[in-house]
């Protein structure tokens, strides 16, 4: 049998497989590893068949305290339980909401781009973590998931509702095929008890003189020209608005007239590529002259290693009297895309160009250049038809 001064004086030894063994009694034994540590391991049959379960590791295990355990295993086993099978169940009491969601945010965050894996932690963190965060995921039913999302519907936030209702119910489901619970307590609730939410789309123009009419507008605008210029571009190359303002130098291809944009920026971290139309290259060109030594192509004014932000462009718009029900900063994508499919462009090509996912995602990783030869020549007649309808009053 061991004594504590036996195994404080155990040291490692070189063996083939990086471990002994020193026998206590009953099945208890200490395994001395090769780099020093030491682990409590309980060897015992249950249903006639050998079986092993790691008790716990020394010095945070004493001697008495892994004799204990043992002798809890055994009594265990004279009731028809595995020990080993209870003291996984026993784990799990420990798995919070908070923590489970970790897991799976981790699990999840590098097939999302920053913004949105940080999208999600923030309405977690507003919606979630403060009433759930702390219970354990078996804890957690069917009517506490409804009445904290009814709490939600109302303020009558249906937009965030439906969102929070999305994480959560990935979260538990998650939780399910990690086989921590069984039920996803959110799957079941079903559309009907809550209000629907009114479908909306982003505010656009799409008339051609009101087009013209925004484009003036832009150029006349006063503020700086970090926003002024993306302004100016974003009709253009019809980007999604994080996309726009977080452009760095690194990605204009000024020799080849692209932008080639990193999947981590996208928003379905696929790879995008911009054709320059003559216009955006000479705008672009024109405003390399200002040595700020940025990585940015749009800058903060506040603080040199970050752009302007998204909302300092709709900021602007309102400043220049559009409101939320007449335009948007997403709604350059809706107004090219309505325009081109009328001007005649294929939809392939233009869906291609606003990069939207294909139904084939791996398909969609090898192909960020489809259509390369038509969305060029598209892009320029694109940026030659904005000149246009800037001369419609």
């Amino acid at each position: 049998m061991l004594t504590d001064t036996k195994i404080k004086n155990l040291k490692p030894r070189a063996t083939k497989s990086g471990r002994y063994g020193e026998a206590d009694s009953n099945g208890l034994t200490l395994y001395i590893y090769d780099k020093g540590s030491k682990t409590w391991v309980y060897r015992y049959r249950y249903n006639s068949k050998p079986q092993t379960m790691t008790l716990g590791h020394y010095p945070s295990m004493s001697l008495l305290g892994a004799r204990q355990e043992r002798d809890a295993s055994k009594q265990l086993l004279i009731q028809g339980i595995n020990p080993k099978e209870n003291k996984t169940k026993d784990s799990l009491s420990d798995k919070t909401f908070s923590k489970v969601f970790a897991e799976w945010h981790n699990n999840k965050k590098d097939e999302w781009s920053i913004d949105y894996a940080n999208d999600v932690m923030q309405r977690a963190e507003s919606y979630l973590l403060p009433f759930i965060g702390n219970k354990t995921m078996g804890e957690i039913n069917t009517p506490e998931m409804l009445g904290l999302l009814k709490k939600i519907e109302q303020r009558n936030l249906l937009d965030t509702l439906e969102k929070i209702k999305g994480i959560a119910s990935r979260v538990f489901s998650y939780a399910v095929g990690m086989g921590y619970i069984t039920v996803n307590p959110v799957r079941d609730l079903p559309r009907d008890v809550f209000k629907k939410k009114n479908q909306q789309h982003y505010s656009t123009i799409t008339d051609p003189k009101e087009i013209g009419f925004l484009l003036r507008a832009i150029d006349g605008h006063k503020g700086s020209y970090q926003v002024r210029t993306a302004l100016i571009i974003a009709p253009h190359l019809f980007l999604r608005p994080g996309e726009l303002v977080g452009l760095t130098w690194k990605e204009i291809d000024f020799n080849n007239k692209l932008i080639r944009i990193d999947g981590a920026r996208m928003k379905m971290k696929l790879s995008h590529i911009v054709p320059l139309s003559n216009q955006v290259s000479d705008i672009l060109k024109e405003i390399s002259f200002i040595k700020t030594d940025r990585q940015f192509v749009f800058p903060s004014p506040r603080n040199k290693n970050k752009s302007i932000t998204t909302n300092a462009l709709l900021t602007s718009l309102r400043s220049l009297g559009f409101s939320k029900e007449q335009f948007t900063t997403h709604g350059f994508r809706h107004m090219a895309s309505t325009r081109l499919n009328e001007l005649g462009f294929k939809d392939d090509v233009i869906e291609r160009q606003l990069a939207h996912t294909q139904s084939n995602k791996v398909r969609a990783i090898y192909n960020h250049a489809e259509h390369l030869d038509e969305r060029i020549y598209m892009m320029q007649k694109w940026s030659d038809y904005l000149d246009k309808l800037k001369t419609i009053i």
